[in-house]
């Protein structure tokens, strides 16, 4: 298991306890220098807040642990791609690398829907690896949805 699979484990994991606590299994974490310094599972709806995503939470969690808004050194992995809201704060947060499991056909802003993250009007553009153990992740997302219905 190569670097970027074994950080996207780390980020289904989230996902799972997400899914545990009644909230879509979407997981996040962030990793500095080799280490993981930052890791949250959607909160939704526990937080009964619409901007408590996986990665949101986790980029606040790293903004605490470096000491700034800035994120420099970071990779931040995900187990679905990023929506505007989540690439928006990606791209403020300057996060230099981000990587994705599943694509998102109907609210991706990493190239699906929308590209947030390589708009040339934006003073940031992470580098972007999508597709990350994408069946694994894409399977809690279908498994959780079919329990649902």
């Amino acid at each position: 298991m190569n670097t970027d699979e074994s950080h996207m484990e780390a980020a289904i994991e989230q996902a799972r306890r997400a899914a545990g606590a009644g909230d879509v299994p979407i997981g996040a974490v962030i990793v500095h220098d080799g280490v993981i310094i930052a890791a949250a599972g959607n909160r939704r709806e526990a937080d009964l807040d619409p901007t408590a995503h996986a990665e949101i939470l986790a980029i606040r969690e790293a903004a605490g642990v470096l000491g700034g808004w800035r994120l420099p050194g970071t990779t931040l992995y995900v187990t679905l791609e990023p929506c505007a809201m989540c690439a928006g704060a990606i791209v403020l947060a300057r996060i230099p690398r981000v990587v994705f499991g599943a694509k998102d056909a109907k609210a991706g802003a990493a190239g699906s829907v929308l590209d947030v993250l390589a708009e040339p009007e934006l003073n940031h553009h992470p580098q972007v690896t999508g597709g990350v153990l994408a069946d694994q992740c894409g399977r809690l997302l279908t498994g959780f949805f079919a329990a649902r219905r």
